[in-house]
Parts: C-alpha cells; sequence; structure tokens
C-alpha cells in the first residue's frame, strides 16, 4: 500500500425515509479541482463533477448501510458503519483523515490513519466536498432505480426523503421494501 496525505469522508441519506445511508471517502483530489458541499450544487452540476472526479487520479471508496441496517443498529451506528466501510474498501493508507461531522468510525483496516472529525466539513476541506459529490451521485443513482420499482413513492424526485407526495404515498399505500421502517412517518 502507498501512503498519500489527506482523505476526506462525508455521508448522504441520513434523514431519508428510504433507502441506504452512503458514505465516500476521497484523497488525492487535484488541487484546482473546483468542488462544492454537494447540497450547494444543482442535480447536473453533481453528476458533471462526478464524472469529473472519476477521471482523475483521484482513489475513492464507498460504503453504504442497508435500510435494514438501518433499522437493526440505528442511523447513527449505520452511518459510522458506511463510512468505515469506505475507509476499509480504500486502497492506499491516508495519513490523515477528515470526516464530516462530530463522529469517527472504527476502523479494520487503516488503523494507523489519524482521524478528525470537522463540524461543516463539507463546506471547508475540498476532499470532504468531493466525497460528498460522489456520495450524492451515487445514491441518488440508486434511488431513481427504485424508482422504477415503486415509482408511487417519487424517488426519482425526492431521492426517499419526505416530501408531501412521498408522506401522501406512505399514508395512503404504506411503506414498500425499502423504507425505513423505525423512521418517523414511514409507519403511520
Amino acid at each position: 500500500m502507498s501512503t498519500i496525505t489527506i482523505a476526506g469522508v462525508d455521508e448522504v441519506g441520513r434523514g431519508a425515509l428510504a433507502g441506504p445511508v452512503v458514505a465516500c471517502v476521497l484523497s488525492n483530489l487535484i488541487s484546482d479541482m473546483e468542488v462544492n458541499d454537494s447540497k450547494a450544487l444543482t442535480e447536473k452540476r453533481r453528476e458533471r463533477i462526478s464524472s469529473e472526479i472519476r477521471l482523475t487520479d483521484a482513489i475513492f471508496s464507498i460504503g453504504e448501510c442497508s435500510h435494514d441496517e438501518i433499522d437493526q443498529i440505528n442511523i447513527h451506528n449505520a452511518t459510522l458503519k458506511a463510512m468505515q466501510r469506505a475507509i476499509d474498501g480504500l486502497k492506499v493508507v491516508p495519513s490523515k483523515i477528515y470526516i464530516d461531522g462530530l463522529f469517527v468510525p472504527a476502523l479494520i483496516n487503516h488503523v494507523g490513519a489519524l482521524m478528525e472529525p470537522i463540524i461543516k466539513g463539507d463546506q471547508k476541506i475540498k476532499e470532504i466536498m468531493a466525497a460528498s459529490i460522489l456520495a450524492k451521485v451515487y445514491r441518488d443513482n440508486i434511488m431513481k432505480g427504485l424508482h422504477d420499482l415503486y415509482p408511487q413513492y417519487g424517488f426519482n424526485e425526492n431521492k426517499g426523503y419526505g416530501t408531501k407526495r412521498h408522506l401522501t404515498a406512505l399514508k395512503a399505500i404504506g411503506p414498500c421494501p425499502m423504507h425505513r421502517l423505525t423512521f418517523s412517518g414511514v409507519l403511520l
């Protein structure tokens, strides 16, 4: 394994009512690449930047926890597990890993990496910003695929979050197999 300096980790999908929580760790980002927090970008721009990142020498790994795992261990622990899976899948050992938020995951591999939580890191650290973009595009594509199976919930538009259309469908027909049954609003 080679050693690199900085990696950034972010997650998406914590507040959704359906689908997985997804985390991405990214390192070796080109320093002049223009990135931003995924929430501050349009879907079209996120997809373009995600494609650009994938064409560079950036090294990244994605981890996820399913809706079932979220229901079993809660969203906080599932988020940390998705981050752990992403970091453990990284093919390099960074010397420092910046994590967006307050908490850091336990590591199985990469034990020697120093992890530092950064509040609002997705607005401060370019590697975290880029990771947030890759994670968001990856998860959005999962939810678009789920829309093909369960179109009544509008996953192609709401990505599993509790929009009016989504909540109305939940009330009318109940949850689909991809919903997080422990989340408020899913079981009415």
